[in-house]
């Protein structure tokens, strides 16, 4: 029969025997502690991946929307403007072109960007991505361009509109001084800007 170990001694013994399960244990969650941080640094590495991927389909979308935009606003002008024009004149006009080009016999040639045409006033949009004050300016000789590009149409009063993404307010207030209207994006895709009352001046 084994002869019992001293209190002192048997107390060490079982100490040890802790010891060496807690080690033991402390290696088991290691592994797992690093297991998971191994699978997790592979996964943030993958989602990196990812979004650089996504980054950069985005950014590509974003140069073709840029390379487009110069279409793209007239194609928001353009079924807005029946609407538009017979809310704020109160009749329907009977001819909208858009993005049509006129040749004179001299050979030179124009495209506007949108114009619509009803029994006693013709109607002249110029669209921009950003409207600045500049563009404004531009419209007084746009209107003078219509009346020698389209000469069948010569005889009615011309009101400008303009069209854009956004207007800042001192170039809508700009616009309205030179008697233009401003049509933005809004709840109804694109929506007159001007303040209510404003009378378009007829060139």
């Amino acid at each position: 029969m084994p002869k019992p170990l001293p209190a002192t001694q048997e107390h060490a013994y079982r100490l040890e025997e802790s010891i060496d399960r807690f080690v033991a244990d402390v290696g088991v969650e290691f592994n797992k502690l690093y297991n998971l941080q191994t699978r997790n640094e592979a996964e943030m590495r993958a989602y990196k991946e990812e979004s650089r991927a996504e980054r950069r389909e985005m950014n590509r979308q974003w140069g073709e929307l840029a390379n487009k935009l110069g279409t793209l606003v007239e194609d928001l002008v353009y079924p807005s403007l029946q609407r538009v024009l017979c809310e704020t004149f109160g009749h329907d006009f009977d001819s909208i072109f858009a993005r049509i080009w006129h040749r004179l016999p001299d050979g030179r040639s124009k495209e506007f960007d949108a114009y619509a045409i009803s029994a006693d006033l013709a109607v002249v949009n110029s669209t921009k991505a950003t409207l600045r004050s500049a563009d404004v300016d531009r419209m007084v000789d746009e209107i003078a361009a219509f009346r020698e590009f389209v000469p069948a149409q010569a005889h009615l009063p011309v009101v400008g509109i303009l069209a854009t993404l956004s207007v800042h307010e001192s170039v809508l207030n700009y616009a309205e001084r030179m008697g233009f209207l401003v049509l933005a994006v809004g709840d109804q895709v694109l929506e007159v800007k001007n303040r209510p009352g404003f009378v378009p001046k007829r060139w």
